[in-house]
């Protein structure tokens, strides 16, 4: 058997990579969680009040805590597709982190703590999850 099935699974008569996904109870203790921090994130600007103003900030917050949901919402679907972009999450809470001052120069006390908190709270699950996973895929 190849080093790269080892990693990711055991082979199947085929050629094919089978994935082991992580059970129920996993998957809702890490998913449940990140959808939050998305959902939050996507309307954290309007409920923090700095919507108005930093417009370019809010609507990335926007974007990045829907996209986060979309994950969190392929994981619970399809986990055997997703199991790759586990660590995605972790490298978006990095940016969320950093996002309130690479979008604008002064992001106020607000937009910072926002960031820098759920971004903190992303970057922790993202790890959780991939630590999951990875156990989930060793051979027994």
């Amino acid at each position: 058997m190849s080093r790269r099935s080892d990693a990711f699974g055991a082979r199947e008569p085929h050629g094919r990579v089978r994935i082991r996904v992580l059970g129920g109870q996993d998957v809702a203790l890490v998913n449940g969680p990140v959808f939050l921090v998305g959902l939050f994130y996507a309307v954290s600007p309007w409920v923090l009040g700095f919507a108005a103003a930093h417009r370019d900030l809010a609507v990335h917050d926007l974007v990045v805590g829907c996209a986060i949901c979309v994950l969190t919402v392929g994981f619970t679907v399809a986990p055997e597709r997703m199991t790759g972009l586990s660590a995605a999450l972790g490298v978006t809470g990095l940016w969320m982190a950093f996002s309130p001052w690479a979008v604008v120069r002064h992001p106020g006390r607000a937009a910072a703590a926002d960031g820098v908190v759920l971004g903190a709270l992303a970057l922790v699950l993202g790890l959780l999850s991939t630590a999951m996973v990875r156990r989930a895929n060793r051979l027994p």
